[in-house]
């Protein structure tokens, strides 16, 4: 049983919460998020933060308390700091650069792989083999560290492939004679 939902989400100066009914507006200078909160949960909405109550005590509405308040924490905290993830590339000739509004990285394939960089997300190369991503939405930049990190995965036997910054990858031993 989850007691995540219980906690109150405090709202730090500069983010502005305002509720109508069961849904939460949360806005911070010209960027606003709506985050529409199940019927099964009450919100309450305070100048300490905003708390949510369930309705009755079923497995399913218990569940989603705690999503719930998990969600709107990840939104407010995305618009008070922001979210960041580091992507490393190890691989011979694996490099990536930002031109304009595309990242184009060289994976070892006969072309260049390009991907649109989707408003609300900022992706900085500073180093050529170093992707940062950051930006609002911590689902975004999850998803798309996790897209990119599919163009090639980290495999097991030379440790090749993009992988998150300090993520360790298991390596095997190769074949015996």
């Amino acid at each position: 049983m989850s007691r995540v939902g219980k906690h109150t989400v405090a709202i730090p100066a500069g983010v502005n919460v305002s509720c109508a009914g069961n849904v939460l507006t949360i806005k911070k200078g010209n960027v606003e998020k709506i985050y529409e909160v199940p019927s099964c949960i009450k919100v309450e909405c305070s100048a300490d933060g905003v708390k949510f109550i369930p309705s009755n005590s079923e497995k399913e509405t218990r569940a989603i308390w705690g999503t719930s308040q998990r969600n709107v924490s990840n939104i407010v905290t995305g618009l008070d700091k922001g979210f960041k993830v580091e992507l490393e590339m190890v691989g011979v000739g694996y490099k990536a650069s930002v031109s304009g509004k595309k990242l184009v990285m060289q994976l070892g394939f006969s072309h260049d792989v390009e991907y649109d960089i989707p408003e609300g997300v900022t992706i900085a190369c500073p180093k050529p083999t170093t992707i940062a991503i950051s930006g609002h939405s911590k689902k975004q930049i999850g998803d798309i560290a996790a897209f990119l990190r599919s163009y090639r995965k980290p495999e097991p036997y030379k440790g090749k492939g993009i992988m998150k910054s300090g993520e360790f990858v298991y390596r095997k031993e190769g074949k015996k004679k």
